[in-house]
C-alpha cells in the first residue's frame, strides 16, 4: 500500500479548513441520516437524556423500542424519580450494563430535586448528576439545547482521527490535543447539527472496520485516504469477552428477578448457573451495586 504525501496532523485548524469538512458532512447528513426519535423537532431534553443513557455501549436497533417504552410511561423526569428504582432496572430489560437504570433514577430524583424538574443546559451542572460523564453531559448540551460543546463519542472520534487527523483510529482515550481539534471544527452557525452529523458519519460510512470511502462526503480530502490509509499502529484495542464471565451470569440472575413481582427463593436462582461459586459472587455483586436486595434469609428481589 502506498504511503502517500506526508500531510503534518494539526493541532488545531483554521475556519476555512472546519468549514471544508463540517460543510460536506452536514449536506450529506441532512439527506442521509436515520430518522431516530431523539433527533426529530418535538424531543424533549429528558428524551435526548434517555437516549444517551440507552446508547451507551449498546447499538441503536436494540434502543429504539426501550426508548419509546421508557418515554411512554415517564415522561418527565418527576415520573420516573416518583417510581421504585427496582422499577426503572425491570424496564430496562436487556439492554445491559444495567447499573445505567439505577443512574438514570438517581439523575431524575436529582433533576426533580435541584432543577424543578428540568432538564439542566450548563455541561457542568449536567456533570453533576449521577451517570453523567463529559461526553454524556456534552451530548445532551447539544443535543437537547443546542449549546456549543465538544461532543467526542467514538464514532466522532473516528471521523475526526481519519479525515483530520490522517490516523486510522484515535487514540484509546481521548486527550488534549484531540479536544482542541475537535473544538476547532465546531461550526458556531450549527453546533448540534455538526454533533449529529459526524457522528451518523462515523457509524454509517466511516466505520471501524469496513469505511465505506467511496460513499463518504469527505473522501477527495481526507488525510487518511491521501496518506494511504495507514493501517492503526496504537496499543492494540481488546474487545469484551461475554460468554462465561460473571456479567453473563449477573445477566441471567437479573433476568430471573426481573420476571417475578415479589421475592425469589435462592433455589430458583440457584437453577441459572451450575457453578455456585461464580453465581454467588455474581449475585453478591448485584446486591453490592444497588441492582439486588436480600429479602430475609433465602429471598431476593429488585430494588424497592
Amino acid at each position: 500500500m502506498s504511503k502517500g504525501p506526508r500531510i503534518e496532523s494539526p493541532t488545531i485548524i483554521t475556519p476555512a479548513t472546519a468549514a471544508a469538512i463540517t460543510g460536506p458532512v452536514l449536506a450529506w447528513y441532512a439527506a442521509a441520516a436515520r430518522d431516530l426519535p431523539w433527533r426529530r423537532a418535538d424531543r424533549t431534553a429528558w428524551g435526548v437524556m434517555v437516549s444517551e443513557f440507552m446508547l451507551q455501549q449498546t447499538p441503536v436497533a436494540r434502543v429504539l423500542e426501550p426508548w419509546q417504552q421508557w418515554l411512554t410511561r415517564w415522561p418527565q423526569p418527576i415520573d420516573l424519580a416518583l417510581a421504585p428504582a427496582g422499577e426503572a432496572v425491570r424496564a430496562w430489560g436487556r439492554l445491559g450494563y444495567p447499573r445505567r437504570a439505577l443512574r438514570l433514577h438517581a439523575a431524575a430524583t436529582e433533576i426533580v430535586e435541584r432543577h424543578d424538574g428540568v432538564v439542566p443546559a450548563e455541561e457542568a451542572e449536567l456533570r453533576a448528576l449521577p451517570g453523567v460523564g463529559a461526553y454524556t453531559a456534552a451530548a445532551i448540551a447539544s443535543f437537547a439545547h443546542g449549546r456549543q460543546a465538544v461532543v467526542l463519542d467514538t464514532n466522532v472520534r473516528r471521523v475526526i482521527a481519519r479525515a483530520v487527523a490522517g490516523s486510522a483510529q484515535p487514540p484509546p482515550s481521548p486527550t488534549v490535543a484531540e479536544r482542541a481539534l475537535a473544538e476547532s471544527l465546531i461550526p458556531a452557525a450549527d453546533p448540534a447539527g455538526w454533533a449529529a452529523a459526524s457522528m451518523e458519519l462515523g457509524a454509517l460510512v466511516c466505520t471501524a472496520t469496513g469505511p465505506d470511502c467511496a460513499a463518504c462526503p469527505l473522501r477527495d480530502r481526507c488525510r487518511w485516504v491521501l496518506l494511504g490509509r495507514p493501517a492503526y499502529a496504537g496499543p492494540p484495542r481488546r474487545g469484551q469477552a461475554y460468554a462465561g464471565t460473571d456479567r453473563q451470569v449477573r445477566g441471567l440472575l437479573l433476568g430471573v428477578l426481573r420476571e417475578h413481582d415479589g421475592p425469589v427463593e435462592a433455589p430458583t436462582l440457584d437453577a441459572v448457573w451450575a457453578d455456585s461459586v461464580q453465581r454467588e459472587r455474581a449475585l453478591g455483586s448485584l446486591v453490592d451495586d444497588g441492582l439486588a436486595i436480600r429479602i430475609g434469609d433465602n429471598h431476593y428481589g429488585l430494588p424497592r
